[in-house]
């Protein structure tokens, strides 16, 4: 499994770059994000939460986790609505908060071959596919929050992080 980042490591804030080249070494990473993304329990996950600074996301909102979908230079072309929904973020663990989206969506991106394709989200999907693209933008769910939350995430972030470093085993010599 790939290391995710979590906030606030000033490189979830790289603007990712477009994929130009659709070839193995690309397809190897589409697969281990896949992997990464079920193994953490997520629904969705952006190369830059990987450290891989391209257009690439995966997700699978599927009841039964085995509906992959891999979009790749992904653009939003039209918005339609606007829904509030309770977001949380591989990259924030632990941290939840109602974000306006879009309700509908029509998109246009890449598959793993490289062919593009066209169509509509919404709902959760929609939801979704703006908040990974926020994530190949440099963005993340916390900056729609107010100032005084984001300082309250940063602090909450920080304890568990202090805290996981005083409960992990020390190693003992032979």
């Amino acid at each position: 499994m790939l290391e995710i980042l979590v906030f606030p490591d000033p490189r979830l804030r790289k603007v990712a770059i477009p994929v130009v080249s659709f070839d193995e070494k690309l397809g190897t990473l589409i697969d281990e994000m896949l992997e990464t993304m079920y193994g953490a329990n997520g629904i969705g996950l952006a190369a830059t939460q990987v450290n891989q600074h391209i257009r690439l996301l995966v997700l699978d909102i599927s009841e039964d986790r085995d509906q992959p979908k891999t979009y790749i230079n992904l653009e939003i072309i039209e918005r339609q609505g606007e829904q509030e929904c309770e977001e949380g973020c591989l990259s924030v663990p632990g941290i939840y908060a109602n974000v306006k989206r879009a309700l509908n969506i029509r998109i246009r991106a890449q598959d793993r071959d490289g062919r593009v394709f066209e169509g509509d989200a919404e709902d959760l999907h929609a939801v979704c596919l703006q908040h990974e693209l926020d994530h190949l933008e440099g963005r993340l769910f916390v900056d729609y929050l107010s100032p005084l939350k984001q300082r309250m995430v940063r602090k909450k972030l920080e304890k568990s992080r202090k805290q996981a470093l005083q409960e992990e085993p020390t190693g003992s010599l032979i």
